[in-house]
């Protein structure tokens, strides 16, 4: 049975204007390393499985900019979906794109993002190792789950229950959405929650056979879809596409399933989800601060200071305390590091003011 790897590639990273933009967006940026994201996301997973069986699903307007980016994978594995929808009904469309070339054979399928860091992928490999040979051998939807480093409000929670008879498995007693103070310390306390990665793995007859069962408005285009990549119809594809739901997989499949399982984690791992992240993952100067680019920092503290300028310009700060500010060549983004979530807002803002020269 062969094994494909899915990286879900198409999201815009708002939290990180303004050096992510429409067609650059955080996946193709260089945040955590001194490679793009989305190369360190392949890197990790190419010793198990060959690029030629490594897929990118992504939008329309990401589809060229990451072909470009990433010459070792084969164009034909850079999918665009014909609409924006959200994890459900992508991850049915991968999932048509591998049984079509499988020609109607089960496959492995490891569902991965192209913009988390992963501390250490040695581990990092075997616990996927250990999530495809679980799902290889049982019908079973087998996620990884994060044990917990501090009370995080931002993420969904797993609540683990008994150990299967596989070493590193348990079965999963249900999800958790993202919780208030309280509850994720009461979480992380009892030891017995971890946070939903967002990885996900089993063989494409599991994930079909859970889609037409749980939620048939997108399992049931399935077959459809597999028919249509196999006979290259692309009007009639793109037209089942445009009418399934906006949903999930989350909610759509693994919360409403009973064959779910976790693998805890045994690597670090960040969300990278907005600017304070960088402080978690980046060097530390001797204040605290996270500084890229030429900056000079005068009594700052607990700062991130990125300059995308260039070398001919100098960022400088003077007693700033707890602070993001972000330069680039056309947009400068201040905030308070408490307030990296609401990036997303002035995005918003730049939108409805029709900036899309700086979005």
């Amino acid at each position: 049975m062969n094994s494909y790897v899915v990286i879900m590639a198409g999201g815009s990273g708002e939290r990180f204007w303004p050096l992510s933009r429409m067609r650059k967006p955080k996946q193709l940026l260089a945040l955590t390393s001194s490679s793009m994201m989305i190369e360190e996301a392949i890197d990790r997973i190419s010793p198990l499985i060959p690029h030629e069986r490594i897929l990118i699903i992504t939008s329309e307007v990401l589809q060229q900019p990451l072909i470009d980016a990433l010459p070792g994978i084969p164009s034909e594995n850079v999918i665009a979906e014909p609409a924006k929808r959200n994890t459900a009904p992508c991850l049915a469309l991968a999932c048509s794109v591998i049984r079509a070339r499988e020609a109607g054979n089960d496959a492995l399928m490891a569902v991965l993002t192209a913009d988390h860091f992963i501390g250490n992928a040695d581990a990092f490999r075997a616990d996927v190792s250990r999530a495809l040979t679980f799902a290889s051998t049982y019908d079973a939807l087998v996620t990884i789950g994060i044990p917990p480093t501090r009370p995080e409000t931002g993420y969904g929670y797993i609540h683990v229950g008994e150990p299967t008879v596989v070493p590193g498995v348990s079965h999963v007693v249900e999800f958790k959405e993202k919780p208030d103070v309280a509850t994720a310390l009461d979480y992380v306390r009892s030891g017995r929650y971890v946070w939903n990665s967002g990885m996900f793995f089993w063989r494409t007859e599991a994930l079909r056979a859970a889609m037409m069962s749980v939620l048939p408005e997108v399992g049931n285009a399935i077959d459809g879809l597999t028919d249509d990549l196999a006979t290259q119809n692309a009007q009639h594809m793109s037209a089942v596409f445009h009418a399934l739901p906006d949903i999930s997989i989350d909610y759509g499949v693994m919360e409403r399933s009973h064959n779910v399982h976790v693998v805890p984690a045994t690597f670090p791992w960040d969300d990278v989800g907005s600017w304070d992240a960088l402080e978690r993952m980046r060097p530390l100067d001797a204040t605290q601060n996270v500084v890229d680019g030429v900056v000079t920092v005068v009594d700052t503290e607990g700062s991130i200071i990125v300059n995308a300028h260039g070398s001919a310009h100098t960022v400088t700060t003077v007693g700033l305390r707890d602070t993001v500010v972000v330069v680039t060549p056309d947009a400068t983004m201040v905030c308070p590091k408490d307030r990296a979530q609401d990036v997303k807002r002035i995005v918003t803002e730049l939108r409805t003011k029709d900036r899309h020269d700086i979005l």
